[in-house]
């Protein structure tokens, strides 16, 4: 296990993001030559740059934006650009697909100030004998002092089981209902594939929790199963079948969507339903990185097909839905982070039908977008030195 936590190492990349972090200036002059925009679609301002950084949330009711990076360390950006300083963050097994993962915070807690509130993080974390596997963490988020959060009681609520092998689909995106009764996570395959379809593990799956982390009531597995219902791990699962899900959003109607890697073609955006069977690895629009085929949704008319895919690829980074009104037209829509794609892609939802209408070039790879509380967009450039960028209409 790599961990990456060095305090004075965390604390001095800090300082260099407080001074890189002062607020963009307006209008055209913000817009970053490096930054394809022929359209003019944006006005893009940088906002700072990360290190590997892969989430991103707003505390609800400020302007404060929190980025978690892979290596283990969280940095926080208020809005006149002075940075935050965010100790108590958990030990990471760093590598491959692994590190520090998502980051959520409860609508309810809403507060213009950062006073205490309810933090969850997933990542990943090392097991015995080479193993691994994604977690996720509960917490409170405590900012006392001047430029300084703490994360205090953090406490691992959710593991993926069976720890396995390997560094990759770790997927842990992170989604809490609106009525904030319940806590999604999609567990990915982990690069095994068949367990997507055992229901005795939770990889390949997405799970309906508590917001303790206990099985859900009402979760639809093991009913008539009285081996199985006493299960926790199986009891825990809302859809299975599923790859690698690095996209969870829910809609205006509240209905989840979920975004998916395929393998060597076949991504995947499914409205995700209570109990159904997303068909990985029986059956994918795509084919295996050898070559070797895979039977189409087609032949399977009893296993859920995705509302749209893509092949080839867009190799997504993240989902969201797109509630605001600062981009005309796009309210409902929702826009994906395109990392092979190096680009936006904003998808119109129809019912439980869906179409991509517009593809934007960013010229690197995206790892995220979330909405800001304005309604601009807030993207997170991949890998080392990764921007922070703002989008508000060009």
């Amino acid at each position: 296990m790599i961990t990456r936590l060095k305090l004075s190492l965390a604390l001095s990349t800090l300082a260099l993001m407080a001074a890189s972090c002062a607020p963009a200036a307006s209008g055209d002059s913000a817009v970053t030559s490096s930054t394809p925009n022929p359209d003019k679609t944006f006005v893009i301002e940088e906002m700072g740059t990360f290190e590997e950084p892969w989430a991103a949330a707003f505390a609800p009711g400020t302007g404060v934006i929190f980025v978690t990076e892979m290596g283990g360390t969280i940095k926080g950006r208020e809005p006149n650009g002075r940075a935050i300083f965010v100790t108590g963050v958990p030990n990471v097994d760093y590598g491959g697909q692994g590190g520090l993962g998502d980051i959520a915070f409860l609508p309810s807690e809403a507060a213009d100030t950062l006073t205490a509130r309810t933090i969850f993080l997933s990542w990943a974390e090392a097991g015995s004998g080479n193993t691994r596997g994604a977690v996720v963490g509960k917490g409170t988020l405590v900012c006392e002092e001047h430029q300084t959060c703490d994360i205090r009681g953090l406490t691992v609520i959710w593991r993926q089981a069976p720890k396995v092998t390997g560094r990759g689909h770790y997927s842990h995106r992170i989604a809490i209902s609106p009525d904030e009764q319940h806590l999604f996570v999609s567990s990915g395959d982990r690069q095994k594939m068949q367990p997507a379809q055992d229901l005795g593990n939770n990889l390949g799956s997405i799970v309906r929790l508590t917001l303790d982390g206990q099985p859900a009531p009402g979760n639809p597995m093991g009913v008539g199963n009285e081996a199985v219902v006493n299960d926790p791990v199986t009891r825990e699962i809302w859809s299975y079948g599923h790859r690698n899900v690095l996209g969870l959003a829910f809609d205006a109607q509240g209905r989840l969507w979920d975004l998916e890697h395929g393998p060597k073609g076949g991504d995947e955006l499914n409205l995700v339903r209570a109990g159904a069977n997303y068909g990985w690895p029986v059956v994918s629009d795509g084919v295996h990185y050898d070559g070797k085929a895979i039977p189409g949704h087609a032949s399977r008319p009893d296993l859920a097909a995705p509302a749209i895919g893509w092949t080839p690829v867009i190799a997504p980074g993240n989902l969201m839905i797109y509630r605001g009104d600062m981009f005309a037209g796009w309210k409902g829509h929702a826009l994906i982070s395109g990392l092979k794609t190096e680009a936006l892609i904003r998808v119109a939802l129809d019912g439980e039908t869906a179409r991509e209408a517009a593809r934007y070039p960013m010229g690197k790879r995206i790892r995220s977008v979330i909405e800001g509380p304005d309604g601009a967009l807030w993207v997170l450039e991949d890998g080392e030195n990764g921007r922070l960028l703002r989008l508000t209409p060009g």
